[in-house]
């Protein structure tokens, strides 16, 4: 962790809050990247938001991607049951 030093900044007319340059170099933050904004006890916190993974299957469709031989749903089934075997005998 780098260390802490103080910076300051102002908040504009339509409530921006730029961040110092040398901190945003530091933490790697890009123009576009989300965060979140937490109201604490010593303080406003800002960190990188993570990206969530898709929320649905048909969000989700391709995410991972398989460039092999297609599986049939026999092959499919037989690896879940070898799978179930294996973590019955762990």
């Amino acid at each position: 962790m780098a260390i802490q030093e103080r910076m300051s900044t102002v908040i504009s007319t339509k409530g921006q809050v730029i961040l110092p340059k040398a901190l945003r170099d530091q933490l790697h933050w890009t123009p576009g990247t989300k965060l979140t904004v937490e109201n604490t006890p010593d303080g406003v916190l800002l960190k990188a938001s993570r990206n969530l993974a898709p929320s649905t299957i048909e969000e989700g469709y391709g995410f991972l991607r398989y460039d092999g031989p297609a599986i049939s749903l026999e092959e499919m089934d037989e690896a879940i049951v070898r799978e179930a075997r294996r973590r019955a005998r762990d």
